[in-house]
C-alpha cells in the first residue's frame, strides 16, 4: 500500500504541476484560432457544405425530401462541433510546439491581412463562375506577374500544400464510402473501397494544384512581394512547419468525420426509400 500511495502522490504532484502549463496554452490556443480566423473559414465551409450537400442528393437520392435532407446536411455542418474537432486537433498537435513564435507571427498586420485575403478568396469561390474566372486568370499571370506565380508556387512547394490536399481529399472518400457501407445500403470491402478511393489520385492531384493555384492568386494579388516573402519565411521556420501540420492534421480529422456522416446520411436516405 505504501508504494501504491507514493506513486499516487507523484502521479497528482505531475498533474499539478501540469496544470499552469496547460491552463496558460488554452487561451493561447484560442488566440491562434482566432488570428486564422477559423470561425470565419468554417462559416465559409458550411455554404461549401450546403452546396455539396445538394450535388450528393442529385446524385444519389433525387427523390429526397429537401427540407429533411437541408436539416440533415445543417446538423452534420455544424459550427460548433466542426470548431470543437479543429481546437482539439489544434491542441493535440502542438502540444510541444512554440506557441508564442506563431502567435507573434499571426498576431502581426501583415498576417492578419494574409488570413483575411484568404478567406475572402475562399468565399468568393462559393460562385462557380468566379472560381473558374480565377483558374483562367491565373493561366495569365505568367505573362503579367511572374514574381507572384513563382511566389505561389514555391508555398505550394514548401508546405507540400498539393500532396497533403490529395492525402486529405483520399482519406474522406474513403470515409465516405465506410459510411455509405456502415448504412446498409452498400456492400463493398475494404479492399473494394481502397481501390475506388486510389483510382482517383491522379485526377485530385491535378484538381488540387488548379484550385490552390487559383485561389492564392486571387487571394494574394492584393500583397506586396516582401509580405510574401515573410509568409513563405514564416512556414520554413520549425513552428511554421509545426503549424502547417496542426492545421492539415486538424483539418482532415474535421473532414473525415463529415464525409462518414455524409455517407451514413445518403445510405439511411436509400434505405428509407426501398421501404
Amino acid at each position: 500500500m505504501g508504494m501504491i500511495r507514493s506513486l499516487g502522490v507523484v502521479i497528482c504532484a505531475t498533474f499539478l504541476l501540469a496544470l499552469p502549463v496547460q491552463a496558460q496554452r488554452a487561451p493561447q490556443i484560442e488566440a491562434l484560432l482566432e488570428a486564422l480566423k477559423i470561425s470565419d473559414t468554417i462559416k465559409v465551409m458550411q455554404e461549401e457544405g450546403k452546396d455539396y450537400g445538394d450535388d450528393l442528393a442529385d446524385q444519389l437520392v433525387p427523390d429526397v425530401n429537401p427540407d429533411s435532407w437541408a436539416q440533415t446536411i445543417a446538423r452534420i455542418y455544424d459550427h460548433d462541433k466542426m470548431y470543437a474537432l479543429i481546437a482539439d486537433g489544434f491542441e493535440t498537435e502542438l502540444e510541444d510546439a512554440d506557441l508564442n513564435a506563431m502567435l507573434a507571427y499571426y498576431q502581426s498586420a501583415d498576417a492578419a491581412e494574409i488570413v483575411s485575403l484568404e478567406v475572402s478568396a475562399r468565399r468568393a469561390f462559393l460562385d462557380a463562375d468566379t472560381e473558374a474566372a480565377a483558374v483562367a486568370r491565373y493561366q495569365n499571370l505568367s505573362d503579367t506577374n511572374a514574381g507572384l506565380i513563382d511566389q505561389i508556387d514555391t508555398l505550394i512547394s514548401d508546405s507540400d500544400l498539393v500532396e497533403m490536399n490529395v492525402a486529405g481529399s483520399l482519406n474522406s472518400d474513403l470515409m465516405f464510402y465506410r459510411g455509405l457501407t456502415d448504412g446498409g445500403a452498400f456492400e463493398m470491402t475494404e479492399e473494394e473501397m481502397l481501390a475506388d478511393v486510389w483510382a482517383q489520385e491522379e485526377e485530385l492531384r491535378l484538381s488540387s494544384r488548379e484550385w490552390l493555384q487559383s485561389f492564392l492568386a486571387m487571394a494574394y494579388q492584393p500583397l506586396q512581394s516582401e509580405q510574401l516573402e515573410d509568409y513563405a519565411a514564416f512556414y520554413r521556420s520549425p513552428e511554421g512547419r509545426d503549424l502547417n501540420r496542426a492545421i492539415f492534421v486538424a483539418f482532415d480529422q474535421m473532414y473525415e468525420e463529415i464525409s462518414y456522416l455524409l455517407g451514413r446520411a445518403v445510405s439511411q436516405q436509400m434505405m428509407s426509400e426501398k421501404l
